[in-house]
């Protein structure tokens, strides 16, 4: 009868829709009180009609009722069979995918929160541990499940994929890690965290951070425009401009305002949930961590040798599980050993449990079937592979973060802005020799080196056709990519890691999502040297080889910017700012003779000499007139021309492309000032 009940909404309510949000309050309490059910097929029905229901409710109005809806499901958490547990897990990746930040609500914080009986629900189910020791958070872990149940493979690969999706929203360690990654952007800015550690201060971090942002196309607004030109009058039925005592907020109806979701995300704020709270997580995280170890390295040594054999393809559950440990680690560690100014005993303890797990994980690495790869596989199994090799390079990198930083006094800088180094011996903090043994960090490299060439890591690099990276691959090896140029004991290693990564940003297709992700990353790396808050050990350019492998990087941009037009004028505007902040800091890249085939390679922007047409308009002639994108390009073209006040092929060409334009008189005025 309830299973017919049920079935019974779901047809009623798909013939009548409307009826749904007049009658949720109801059909949510009368529903939830079966999610404990004792009948299998109840649960499955019910789980079914909530999968299909919770989708057809925007979440500011399933929002109130999330409480009775956790309520129930943590309840069935503790239930004393263990099949209802699993199915309460099964109801929480639901709930996690329509209301995560309410599921993982106070994960960290007493008090009966939402997020804290989920995580102990999770432990119970676990045999990890549901509470602390008299400590508190920081004392001994005490085992309270109240049935020793050992789970099945299936079963315990539920709450471990379940597990790490909590963690994943709970720590925000993905949104965190990117200040401009936002699921609308197709184009976001790539992860820079990782070398905050290299400054003096977090300050200092911030504003060499804020360097690249965009700022005339975001995904927020695509189309932004943040100049205006001056007139004397004013129209004040001009809808473009906000006079005085006209605000849009005073005549808006109120409902445009603030959302309940927006609301309660401030009230998250409030309670530290997201600013404030950065510490008390990571302290948090560092006991959670060491609560899991146990299990982590237990369900990682029950799967690997399924997983890993010899000449056999790995069974998917125990691949999914293996991969489930690896971004429980992932999320965990690296909320921990981010903020590393100052390295407490509490995270001597999580790198001392993160070296151990990684010594797990090593004598299988890089991931492969069967240690090689074959012709014909599974597109998932591949996947899990590659995804398990990025979470190790990620791994391995947290450690090379968090090494003892380098004495300041050494990494002075003058202020010119080079760095006073006399020999790579003295200056060169201790840093993955003192970690972790220097085959591992060998090993990383070379897996680093064969991804960014399209090589299958692990086999025959003959047997196959090149393949692309992923943009979300490519900033996920960012972190290990910078602790190989900054952490490597020898500098013969950095730099051919270094000369990899510069090759594949010039072969990279300018059309790929990862050209832009490519073209930040190693205009960071330039950008570096001039930054006199720098305390890092890389710096772009050491030799002359890694000098000329930069410039021919950089003399490729002006070919990038033109194939693009204005087919992606985030990356557009990513490449005009960082050519003009290296104009302005006068980077040692830009010797004479690069400046003067700069200036012949960015003609073409503004005007084209085809055989037969002639003088045609290039990509900067279609950039919309109201996106500041084309001050931009007039400003780098201004930046870059010749001093000694001879008309070159570049002022020859911006003078026709803005001749009769409004830019006109701006283009008179920049050139004139510099």
């Amino acid at each position: 009868m309830r299973r017919d009940a049920i079935l019974g909404f779901r047809e009623l309510l798909e013939n009548h829709p409307q009826l749904i949000i007049p009658n949720l309050t109801a059909l949510i309490n009368s529903c939830v009180r079966v999610i404990a059910d004792e009948d299998a097929s109840v649960r499955k029905i019910l789980l079914a009609f909530f999968g299909w229901l919770l989708h057809q409710v925007s979440p500011d109005d399933l929002l109130p009722h999330s409480p009775v809806l956790l309520l129930f499901t943590t309840s069935a958490q503790t239930h004393i069979f263990p099949e209802i547990r699993i199915d309460a897990i099964r109801f929480l990746d639901l709930f996690l995918d329509v209301i995560p930040d309410i599921v993982s609500e106070g994960w960290a914080q007493g008090g009966g929160a939402h997020g804290r009986r989920v995580l102990e629900g999770y432990l119970g189910i676990l045999n990890a541990g549901t509470t602390f020791g008299e400590g508190g958070n920081t004392g001994p872990v005490q085992a309270t499940s109240t049935a020793s149940v050992v789970l099945s493979t299936g079963s315990k690969l539920v709450v471990l994929k379940s597990l790490s999706s909590f963690l994943r929203h709970a720590l925000s360690f993905s949104d965190s890690s990117n200040h401009a990654s936002t699921s609308s952007d197709p184009n976001p800015s790539i992860p820079s965290w990782f070398l905050s550690t290299s400054f003096a201060s977090p300050d200092s971090f911030e504003c060499f951070d804020k360097i690249l942002w965009p700022v005339y196309h975001s995904a927020a607004s695509p189309s932004m425009n943040l100049s205006q030109k001056w007139r004397p009058e004013i129209d004040p039925d001009d809808s473009s401009e906000d006079f005085a005592g006209h605000f849009d907020f005073a005549t808006a109806f109120i409902g445009s305002g603030y959302s309940l979701h927006d609301v309660i995300d401030i009230n998250l704020q409030n309670t530290g949930r997201v600013t404030g709270g950065a510490s008390t997580e990571s302290s948090f995280a560092a006991h959670l961590a060491r609560t899991l170890q146990p299990t982590l390295v237990s369900t990682f040594l029950d799967c690997a040798p399924v997983v890993f054999a010899p000449g056999a393809s790995p069974a998917e559950t125990e691949m999914q599980m293996v991969l489930a440990v690896g971004e429980i680690c992932r999320s965990l560690y690296g909320t921990i050993l981010r903020e590393t100014s100052e390295i407490t005993s509490q995270q001597n303890k999580s790198i001392d449990d993160l070296r151990a797990m990684l010594g797990y994980f090593a004598p299988y690495f890089p991931f492969a079937v069967g240690g090689s790869i074959v012709a014909k596989r599974d597109i998932k199994i591949e996947q899990a592979f590659q995804d398990l090799n990025l979470i190790f390079c990620e791994l391995t990198s947290f450690l090379v973060l968090a090494s003892p930083s380098e004495s300041t006094s050494t990494q002075a800088r003058s202020r010119r802005g080079r760095t006073l180094r006399s020999t790579a011996a003295q200056h060169r903090a201790p840093s993955s020799a003192a970690r972790f043994p220097p085959l591992q960090v060998s090993r990383v490299s070379a897996y680093v080196v064969q991804l960014l060439r399209g090589e299958t890591p692990g086999g025959n690099s003959q047997a196959s056709l090149p393949r692309p990276i992923t943009p979300a691959a490519y900033s996920a090896l960012l972190p290990t990519i910078w602790s190989l140029l900054n952490g490597s004991e020898a500098e013969e290693d950095s730099s051919a890691v270094l000369r990899v990564v510069v090759e594949h940003a010039i072969k990279a297709s300018s059309t790929a999502a990862v050209k832009r992700a490519t073209i930040e990353f190693i205009g960071r790396l330039v950008l570096l040297d001039g930054e006199a808050e720098y305390r890092g050990a890389f710096s772009a350019g050491r030799n002359s080889g890694e000098a000329k492998k930069l410039e021919e990087w950089l003399l490729h941009l002006p070919k990038t910017v033109w194939e693009l037009g204005v087919g992606s004028l985030p990356t557009t505007e990513t490449i005009l700012r960082l050519l003009l902040r290296l104009f302005q800091r006068r980077s040692r890249l830009l010797r004479d003779e690069v400046l003067v085939s700069l200036r012949a390679r960015l003609a073409p922007y503004f005007i084209i000499t085809h055989p037969t047409r002639g003088r045609v308009l290039g990509p900067f002639a279609k950039i919309p007139p109201a996106s500041g994108l084309r001050r931009l390009a007039l400003d780098v073209a201004a930046t870059v021309l010749d001093r000694s006040g001879v008309r070159d092929e570049l002022a020859v060409a911006v003078d026709e492309a803005v001749r009769g334009t409004e830019d006109e008189g701006y283009w008179a005025s920049i050139r004139s000032a510099v």
